[in-house]
């Protein structure tokens, strides 16, 4: 987990680094921030919600070979499962599509 939080942190820095050395600009150019934010947007939905639906198949798959008569009661939940995390994908690219139409 060290480690994990040591490549977050470096990868933020390194993302942000160019953000900082314009500021000194004077002129504010924040299209910039907003295609990182948009980018992070989708990024963090996308990623979130595969770990989601992978989870989700893995354990509905196992749930139906320990009891293949359950499996249609198992499989209604799992649709259910699978449109409410894409729902939440599908706000991640909301968001970066408002933050992408905000860049001049």
């Amino acid at each position: 987990m060290r480690r994990f939080s040591k490549f977050i942190f470096w990868s933020m820095a390194a993302a942000l680094l160019p953000a900082a050395a314009w500021a000194e600009g004077g002129g504010a150019d924040a299209s910039f921030g907003y295609a990182i934010g948009a980018g992070i947007a989708v990024g963090m939905a996308g990623l979130g919600c595969g770990i989601g639906q992978g989870l989700t198949a893995g354990n509905t798959t196992a749930g139906i070979a320990r009891n293949p008569g359950a499996a249609g009661s198992m499989f209604t939940n799992f649709i259910l499962g699978m449109v409410l995390i894409e729902s939440i994908s599908i706000y991640g690219l909301v968001i970066a599509i408002l933050l992408w139409l905000k860049i001049p």
